[in-house]
Order: structure tokens, then C-alpha cells, then sequence
């Protein structure tokens, strides 16, 4: 399981919010690739970018920065969020060196744009579901669908999907631990790999994880935690590393 660092960018900073609230946000930093330096040299093996204007804006508002962190370290792989309806949208992050991109409230408005994208870029393509009480939220969170998560999730396992980020807004930047039953369910449900995503506090949530890693769970996304210090990047990979030496030995 990978941990993966979260650079929630927002007006060119690095920011963090509370439950996806944009008036409820912490500046961590004004320079998103050294942010991104940090991470990388605490060992991370992916990163995951949002572009949190561009999740309102419906389109990339932050896209220079992303070009910029890809530019700067072309052997990591990156994955980004926010903003992304369109083919050229995907092409563009794609040229620029963007391992995947993440499809998330024109994957719950249109799934048939999904498999379109899929077809285009293989290999390139995670759907990001968001959800409150298990139904699906859009448009930077601002809007709760009557879809429940784990029906969605099923329609896109032909698609050829890479990965589904599924991230609880409940326990989103609230540090109040991972919720480890919706993202089992979810994985089991839906055939793909998930990435877990909102509440991871400490490296508790990150043992609760693992221990369940093998029904699909490929990776946990985390960020105000390691702004806060109360998670430690490099501690975290080497927890997953190591139980991950035992399984296959």
C-alpha cells in the first residue's frame, strides 16, 4: 500500500480545508513544488494534486502548477483532481507529464464520459468518488447526489478505470480517523483498486488500513496529517513496506 502525500492547491498555495469548505482553508505553503520536494525526498513514491479552484471553477485554474511539480520531478509518479470534464483537460496534464488524472463530478453526471476517457488515454484514468453517508458529492462537494457510491463504483469496472479515489467529506480534513468500512465496501463492491482518502490522523489509521490492504485497497491519500506532524511519511511507507515483506515471504 502506498502512502500518497496530498497538495490541495488553491489560489497557487498549498492549502488544506475542513470537509471541502473553501472558507474553511489553511495555508501550509506558498511554494507547492518545494512542498512537493519535501515529500518526495521523505520517500514518497506518488503524489496526489487537487486543483481545488478549478473543482468550482469546472475547469484547470491551477494547471501551471501542477505543469511545474511534474517538471520538476519527471520520475514520480502524480495524479491530479480538480477541474477535469474534458478530453483536452486530460490531454493537456497527460503531455505535461501527469501520470493520471481524476474524474469525479462529470463521472457522476455523465459515467458515459468515463469509458470515453478510458478509451483515449488508457492507463491514465482514476474516478474519484466523494461521498456523505455513502450517496456521491459534486461540484467541489457543494452538491450531494440521491447515487449511492458502490452502485457507481460497479459501472465502471469494464471501463478499464486504473483506480477509484474514494474519499468520506465526513472525516475530510477533520482528523478524525480513516473510515475503514466504506473504503473495504467500496473495494469490494466495485472489483477496482481503491486509494482511501480523508481522515487519516496518525499511523493507527494507517495499520487499520493495511490490515485490509488485500481486499483492494492500493493506497492512502494524506494531508493535513503530515502538515500537522501527527503522521510521518517515510514511518507510514516503511509500516506498509514491511507488513507488505511479510505477506510475500
Amino acid at each position: 500500500m502506498l502512502i500518497i502525500p496530498a497538495i490541495d492547491l488553491k489560489d497557487g498555495q498549498c492549502v488544506r480545508l475542513r470537509q471541502g469548505l473553501m472558507d474553511d482553508s489553511t495555508v501550509f505553503s506558498d511554494d507547492p513544488v518545494a512542498m512537493a520536494a519535501r515529500w518526495v525526498e521523505a520517500g514518497c513514491r506518488r503524489l496526489h494534486l487537487v486543483d481545488l479552484n478549478g473543482a468550482f471553477a469546472g475547469e484547470p485554474v491551477n494547471g501551471d502548477v501542477v505543469t511545474a511539480i511534474a517538471a520538476a520531478f519527471p520520475d514520480l509518479p502524480i495524479q491530479i483532481g480538480g477541474g477535469i470534464r474534458d478530453l483536452d483537460t486530460i490531454e493537456h496534464y497527460v503531455s505535461a507529464g501527469v501520470s493520471w488524472v481524476i474524474i469525479g463530478t462529470r463521472a457522476v453526471k455523465e459515467p458515459e464520459f468515463v469509458g470515453e476517457a478510458c478509451k483515449a488515454f488508457p492507463g491514465k484514468v482514476i474516478v474519484g468518488l466523494d461521498a456523505k453517508d455513502g450517496l456521491v458529492a459534486t461540484d467541489g462537494w457543494a452538491e450531494v447526489s440521491e447515487v449511492k457510491a458502490t452502485d457507481l463504483a460497479r459501472r465502471f469496472e469494464s471501463d478499464g478505470v486504473s483506480a477509484i479515489v474514494y474519499t468520506d467529506i465526513a472525516r475530510d480534513g477533520m482528523m478524525q480517523g480513516v473510515n475503514v468500512e466504506a473504503t473495504v465496501t467500496m473495494a469490494q463492491a466495485s472489483g477496482i483498486p481503491v486509494i482511501a482518502s480523508g481522515g487519516i490522523t496518525n499511523l493507527d489509521d494507517i495499520r487499520a488500513l493495511n490490515a485490509v490492504a488485500q481486499s483492494g485497497i492500493v493506497g492512502a491519500i494524506t494531508g493535513r496529517a503530515i502538515y500537522e506532524g501527527t503522521l510521518d511519511v517515510a514511518e507510514a511507507q516503511q509500516l506498509c513496506d514491511a507488513s507488505s515483506a511479510e505477506a510475500s515471504a
